[in-house]
């Protein structure tokens, strides 16, 4: 049943880039001036084909796991890859725009593959997990983030097309580093990918935050090491500096390597186009309804702000009570889920109170994204709290 699981995560993640090409066809065509798309309609039914699979590969890791594969990194954010998918599904039937599904697709298809270099192994959940406001909170969360992704896609098609290129300016530097940004998960991935081919290992013993020493083991050269870590594997990197114990140093040091690989494929990029990424995906948005661009933002977000509300604070602060009997303790990932709450009602505010539409409201979908980037990635690789097991 495992091995099926995997086999449909692959199949669905190989439909998801197929689709991809047929939404760019889409776009690329220029006979189809009105009606249904031959290259979009192939393209969404391929999509839907891929989110089936993918809801196959959930529905039989859950029966070979024995509960809802939500439980560490690998799982949460391949479902969060599917939300994803499921809700660009939704609103495209709703506003039927091609060029969504050629930005949105990409997106899933990296936090995919983002998933699929952490460990894939089925594990017993350990006794904080072991409850039915596992599947509640978490599936619920990661739908909302998921609907709220959808913004994000948007909001740089916006942002693409309606800043200049021809000439630098902040808002070109800011939309470059955003794409550097989503470049990064495919340095992590090739640079987790190599390492792995590689065989790499080094292990540290170290002294965690309870004073108690331990043994990590790094599967990349660390540049950042364990606090107070002795090197124990002849013939590997020593450390460039120790981090505090609070500091998870074997993922930051994943972070840092992450961000190498990033540098050097955008570097590459650049050579090859000689213009700024931006610039390069420009022609594809020219002819775009900014105001249709700009519906599809705000109204994700409207529908995906509840549904990270129930997720990530009531129901978690009800699992919070019922586990740590507090339902509130200033973990970091408790701080982060509010951190994002607050930034997605400080948008609807500004939206609706103050008018702020267009480029400004773009300008915060991908801002909204990049906390809940951070909270998933930052948070849980490199910031030690309770919830640090997702790490994992």
């Amino acid at each position: 049943m495992a091995q099926l699981s995997s086999t449909l995560l692959y199949i669905a993640f190989v439909l998801y880039l197929v689709a991809t090409f047929f939404f760019g066809g889409a776009i690329r065509d220029k006979k189809a001036k009105s009606g249904p798309d031959r290259w979009a309609m192939i393209g969404i039914a391929v999509t839907i084909a891929g989110f089936v699979a993918q809801l196959g590969y959930f529905v039989t890791r859950w029966i070979a796991a024995g509960h809802a594969p939500v439980s560490n990194l690998f799982e949460f954010t391949t479902f969060f890859g599917m939300m994803l998918v499921g809700a660009f599904i939704v609103i495209y039937f709703i506003y039927k725009t091609s060029l969504l599904g050629l930005f949105t697709l990409p997106i899933a298809i990296l936090v995919i593959a983002y998933a699929s270099m952490f460990p894939r192994e089925i594990s017993p959940l350990i006794p904080a997990l072991q409850s039915d406001w596992l599947h509640i909170h978490v599936t619920t969360a990661a739908a909302g983030e998921a609907i709220l992704a959808v913004s994000f896609a948007a909001g740089l098609i916006y942002l693409i097309c309606v800043v200049d290129q021809s000439k630098a300016s902040k808002r070109t530097f800011w939309l470059e580093v955003i794409l550097f940004c989503l470049i990064s998960t495919l340095g992590f991935v090739a640079a987790t990918t190599a390492f792995r081919l590689a065989d790499y290992e080094a292990k540290f013993e170290w002294i965690d935050k309870n004073n108690q020493q331990t043994e990590m083991v790094y599967h990349m050269p660390a540049l950042v090491g364990p606090h107070e870590g002795k090197l124990k594997t002849e013939g590997r990197m020593e450390p460039l500096v120790d981090m505090p114990a609070i500091i998870n140093a074997r993922k930051l040091n994943t972070v840092i390597w992450s961000l190498f690989a990033g540098a050097i494929l955008y570097g590459l990029l650049r050579l090859v186009l000689r213009k700024r990424i931006a610039a390069a995906l420009q022609p594809l948005v020219k002819n775009i309804n900014l105001d249709l661009v700009d519906e599809i933002s705000y109204r994700s977000v409207a529908i995906g702000f509840p549904v990270f509300t129930l997720g990530a604070l009531v129901f978690a602060m009800i699992w919070a009570q019922i586990a740590w009997t507090r339902f509130w303790g200033w973990d970091p990932k408790e701080v982060w889920a509010l951190i994002t709450w607050l930034f997605y009602a400080a948008f609807l505010h500004l939206r609706l109170s103050k008018g702020w539409h267009g480029e400004r409201s773009a300008w915060l979908a991908v801002i909204g994204f990049a906390i809940i980037m951070f909270n998933l990635v930052a948070v849980n690789l490199v910031i030690a709290g309770l919830h640090s097991y997702a790490g994992s």
